[in-house]
C-alpha cells in the first residue's frame, strides 16, 4: 500500500525523522509535536497555533498534515452549551499560494469537514479559531456527518470519564491519483484520529476510509507511523504505541 509520503512528497525514508520546535507545546504529549518521517513531507509546512489546538499545515495539500489536542474534562465542561457563532474562513496567517480558500470548497460535493472539531472548543475565540480552512479536509458528507461525527463524541465522553486525553487527527493520501477540489486542495482518502491517555498509558488510533458506506477500524500508534508518515505522540514509550488500547466503535445511529 502506498503512503501520501510515496505519492505526493517522493521517497519514504523510515531512518531518520524531522522535528521542529513548537510554539505551543501544550497541545502536545510531552509537549512534543508529531515527527515528520521524511522531510521532503516537511516542505512548504507552517505551524499554526491557536488557543484550543495546534497544526501543521501543507501548502501542498492545502490542508493540515494534523492537529493536535490536549482535550481534558475541564475544558469539555467550560465549553458546554456553547453555541456555534462562527464562520468558515480562509487563514491569513497563510500564503494565498499555499492556502485553501471558500471558493475551493463550493459545489465540490465535500464537506468542509473539522480537523480538530469545533465540538472540543471551550470558547468563542476557539471555537472561531477552529473553523479555519487550515484545519478542514475536504471530506465525504455521510462519513462527516456519520461514522466520524459519532467517533468525535465518542472521544469527547473518553476526556470525560478520563479525565484527560492527547488527540492527533489528520488525512491520509493513498493511491496512484488523488483527487482534487477547486483543482487545488487534495481529497483525504481516508482519517485518522490517534488518542493517547497518559492516565492509563495507552493509545490507539481509528482509521476511517473517506467514502460512503466507510467504517471505522482501530490500529496502534506504531502502524499509523508506516501509513501516515507521521510520529504523531514522539514523546510516548514506543510500548505503549505497539499495542492498540481498545476504543469505543461508533455505533449506527437507529432508523427512525
Amino acid at each position: 500500500m502506498k503512503s501520501f509520503v510515496a505519492i505526493v512528497v517522493g521517497t519514504f525514508i523510515a531512518a531518520q525523522t524531522w522535528a521542529a520546535d513548537t510554539a505551543c507545546p501544550e497541545h502536545f504529549a510531552a509537549g512534543r509535536p508529531p515527527l515528520v518521517i521524511n522531510a521532503k513531507l516537511a516542505a512548504k509546512t507552517k505551524e499554526l497555533c491557536n488557543s484550543g489546538y495546534g497544526a501543521l499545515h501543507s501548502g501542498i495539500t492545502k490542508t493540515p498534515l494534523y492537529s493536535a489536542e490536549h482535550l481534558t474534562q475541564e475544558r469539555l465542561v467550560q465549553g458546554k452549551g456553547l453555541r456555534r457563532q462562527s464562520e468558515f474562513h480562509p487563514d491569513d496567517r497563510l500564503p494565498s499560494s499555499d492556502r485553501a480558500e471558500l471558493r475551493d470548497y463550493a459545489r465540490s460535493g465535500y464537506d468542509r469537514g473539522h480537523v480538530a472539531p469545533s465540538g472540543d472548543m471551550f470558547d468563542l475565540t476557539s471555537q472561531e479559531e477552529s473553523f479555519s480552512l487550515a484545519n478542514m479536509i475536504p471530506q465525504e458528507p455521510s462519513v462527516n456527518r456519520g461514522v466520524w461525527e459519532r467517533i468525535e463524541s465518542g472521544v469527547r465522553r473518553m476526556a470525560r470519564g478520563r479525565g484527560e486525553l492527547y488527540i492527533v487527527t489528520g488525512p491520509i493520501f493513498q493511491g496512484e491519483k488523488l483527487q482534487r477540489i477547486g483543482g487545488r486542495v487534495i481529497v483525504p482518502t481516508a482519517v485518522f484520529k490517534a488518542i493517547y491517555d497518559p492516565g492509563r498509558q495507552e493509545a490507539g488510533a481509528y482509521i476511517v476510509d473517506n467514502e460512503p458506506g466507510a467504517s471505522a477500524k482501530v490500529i496502534s500508534v506504531t502502524e499509523l507511523k508506516g501509513v501516515t508518515g507521521l510520529d504523531v505522540f514522539p514523546g510516548v514509550n514506543p510500548r505503549i504505541k505497539d499495542k492498540a488500547m481498545r476504543l469505543p466503535m461508533p455505533k449506527p445511529r437507529k432508523q427512525r
